[in-house]
C-alpha cells in the first residue's frame, strides 16, 4: 500500500518543517552503482553508475517526461557528484532535453562515512563491533570515525538552506541521505525512522502540496 508522509503541524516538527508548502519537486535518487549492490558505503567517493542504474535513470527520466508538460519552467539541480550527474544526464535526455543544461549544488552531495567509504556494513560488525553498536543505537546522529565523517543531521543542517531556497518547480537527483534529510525536514518523521527509510533508485519522490509521495 502506497504510504503519503504529509507536512507534520505537532509542536516538536514545527521547528524543523517550513511553515509553507514548497513549490512541486520531483527527487530522484541516482541510479545502482556496483557499491549499491555490494552493500559498501559509498559517501562521497566516486562510483559511476552499472548497467541497472543506467536502466533505473531511463525510466525515471520517460516518467518525468510524461509527468513534467513544461519544463522550461522547471529548475534542474543534482549534486556535483559523477553519479548524480551522470543520472541527471540520462534523465533529461529521456525527456528530450540537452542532457547538459542543468546546474549542480555542492550542499547535495552524500553523507561522508569517513573511514568506512568503501566498507560492508557486514564487515564492520566483526571488525568494529562498538561502532556497529552504537550506529544501531543511534544511526540518525552517529558519526563515522575518520576524516570528514558526517551523521545525518549534519547533513541535514549542511543541505537545508538548499531546501529552504527552493522557489519554483525543480527536479533534484541526489542521494539516499539527502532523500532521507527530506523526509525530516518535509514530514517530520521521527530521526529512527528517517534513517532507516528504504530510498529506491527506480522511484520519483514526488512533494506536492505538503505531501511526500513515491511514484
Amino acid at each position: 500500500m502506497r504510504r503519503t508522509f504529509r507536512w507534520s503541524r505537532n509542536k516538536e516538527a514545527r521547528a524543523k518543517v517550513p511553515d509553507l508548502p514548497k513549490p512541486l519537486v520531483y527527487f530522484v535518487r541516482h541510479g545502482q552503482t556496483d557499491w549499491n549492490a555490494e552493500g559498501r558505503f559509498q559517501g562521497q567517493n566516486e562510483v559511476d553508475l552499472n548497467a541497472i542504474g543506467h536502466m533505473q535513470a531511463e525510466r525515471n527520466g520517460r516518467l518525468l517526461r510524461d509527468l513534467i508538460s513544461h519544463p522550461e519552467t522547471v529548475d534542474f539541480v543534482a549534486s556535483p557528484m559523477r553519479r548524480t550527474v551522470e543520472t541527471m544526464q540520462i534523465v533529461r535526455r529521456e525527456m528530450g532535453l540537452d542532457v547538459d543544461d542543468f546546474r549542480t549544488d555542492p550542499r547535495l552531495v552524500e553523507v561522508h562515512f569517513g573511514d568506512w567509504q568503501g566498507q560492508r556494513l557486514a564487515d564492520l560488525k566483526g571488525s568494529a563491533p562498538d561502532m556497529f553498536r552504537r550506529r544501531r543505537a543511534d544511526k540518525w546522529n552517529m558519526v563515522p570515525p575518520g576524516e570528514g565523517g558526517e551523521s545525518y543531521q549534519m547533513l541535514l543542517t549542511r543541505m537545508r538552506p538548499w531546501f529552504d531556497s527552493i522557489s519554483q518547480p525543480t527536479v533534484c537527483v541526489a542521494h539516499g541521505g539527502i532523500l532521507r534529510a527530506i523526509f525530516r525536514l518535509a514530514s517530520g518523521v521521527s530521526e529512527s525512522e528517517a534513517a532507516d527509510l528504504a530510498i529506491p533508485q527506480d522511484r520519483v519522490l514526488r512533494l506536492e502540496n505538503g505531501a511526500l509521495n513515491w511514484l
